[in-house]
């Protein structure tokens, strides 16, 4: 199946870092297969790198990939209220909040990319059930009109903006 990517107002204009980040391909379903391969590569990461940081005050590897399997919990949450039609206002969240209370940093490389790749099943697993109907159903999730379409995109988008952020400030 292939997802279009979303029209302007379908996501918060913050959220468009993420969609450049995945402007290299026209469909969410295959720059989400394309992350499969990513994951893979991160699964070799030495385990001396889960607390490098490149800067002071920066989060370590762990975390950031804490982060994004973090990130798309929410995501993927929001994509499974805004497609099947709940109405409901979904909350934000403060992602810095939870980064206290993750523990992210005492775990190795391979639990949090092995977290990550659980994570992405379970979200590729939902993307695959949703039709063109609920792929353009939309929602509000912090107090921003969302569409079930541009939150596939968002989800792909992170994980590929985190990516880059890996391998340009962390040197992986």
């Amino acid at each position: 199946m292939t997802i279009q990517k979303p029209a302007a107002g379908d996501y918060a204009p913050y959220y468009q870092k993420y969609l450049d980040a995945a402007a290299s391909v026209e469909s969410a379903t295959d720059l989400l297969n394309q992350q499969a391969d990513v994951l893979a590569y991160m699964a070799t990461w030495p385990e001396d790198k889960a607390g490098h940081r490149y800067g002071e005050g920066k989060w370590t590897v762990a975390q950031v990939i804490g982060h994004m399997s973090d990130t798309e919990r929410v995501f993927s949450y929001r994509l499974l209220r805004i497609a099947r039609g709940d109405a409901t206002a979904l909350a934000g969240f403060d992602e810095n909040a939870y980064q206290v209370h993750a523990g992210f940093d005492g775990r190795s490389v391979a639990s949090v990319v092995g977290e990550l790749r659980a994570v992405r099943q379970a979200s590729v697993t939902l993307v695959r059930t949703l039709d063109e109907a609920a792929l353009n159903r939309a929602g509000t999730a912090s107090d921003n009109r969302v569409t079930a379409r541009a939150l596939v995109w968002l989800m792909a988008g992170h994980f590929a903006h985190h990516t880059a952020i890996l391998k340009e400030r962390y040197g992986l």
